[in-house]
């Protein structure tokens, strides 16, 4: 599974951005590759604070249909010893983008996919989620609905996360400011069974402050994120997964 990462973000290196038949073309393809010292996902993180290198490709349409993939190397699977070989994150996401006024909107589907082999027993984390958000001037909100399982906690429909964003960038500078926060809610029995031996809540807040600059192309950032996240992120991992930390990153699209 790790070739297939490799093999992603070497593509994304190698293809440039495309409109077919030039400028009149309704069709884009971009690629994009990036490096991060923490994958952090909602807050928690995905290696074990450790570094990971991303990539994917995106497609889009004039009349706002839009569809892509996106990948990047995870630990907290094996971790946590539900899997034995699960060593990546690829996803796959379309959606509709548009406006209204002032008011852009963004509706779509989004799977989370963890290929590997995991222990007798364990639930496999393979996640679908849809999702809503609209944004005004330099504030987004979006809501996220889980369909079922949920990163392997079973049975947990209606499992959801609450994004709340603001985006500035200096002008005629490159640079950006971000200010994020987010909730994630867990639903189900399966959830509350799990929180009670794990010690704490599986439900939790998130905030992050972040600042990138664009050079050329290379987006350098920086960012701090933290949790309120309980023990149920750290007893099976002996792992602060949700603490406080900075954050770099690199990162390049074509």
């Amino acid at each position: 599974m790790r070739t297939l990462l490799n093999t992603l973000i070497l593509a994304a290196l190698t293809v440039p951005s495309v409109a077919m038949a030039a400028d009149a073309s309704p069709h884009t393809f971009t690629s994009n590759v990036g490096l991060v010292s923490n994958y952090l996902y909602r807050g928690i993180s995905q290696t074990g604070a450790q570094a990971a290198m991303q990539g994917g490709f995106d497609y889009a349409h004039s009349s706002g249909f839009y569809a892509g993939v996106w990948g990047s190397n995870i630990s907290w699977l094996s971790d946590a010893g539900i899997a034995s070989t699960a060593s990546v994150e690829l996803d796959t996401y379309a959606g509709y983008k548009g406006t209204a006024g002032d008011v852009g909107y963004d509706v779509g589907f989004l799977r989370y996919n963890y290929p590997g082999t995991y222990v007798a027993g364990a639930v496999k984390a393979d996640t679908n989620e849809i999702y809503g958000a609209v944004s005004y001037s330099i504030v987004t909100a979006k809501y996220s609905y889980s369909l079922g399982d949920t990163f392997g906690v079973p049975d947990a429909q209606g499992t959801n996360y609450l994004d709340l964003s603001a985006n500035y960038t200096l002008p005629e500078t490159g640079i950006a400011l971000g200010a994020h926060y987010g909730k994630q809610t867990y639903k189900g029995s399966s959830a509350r069974y799990l929180a009670s031996v794990a010690a704490g809540s599986a439900t939790y807040s998130d905030y992050k402050l972040s600042v990138t600059k664009d050079f050329s192309g290379y987006v350098l950032g920086l960012a701090y994120s933290s949790t309120n996240a309980s023990p149920f992120y750290t007893s099976l991992q002996n792992k602060q997964l949700g603490k406080g930390t900075a954050v770099l990153s690199l990162t390049r699209s074509f």
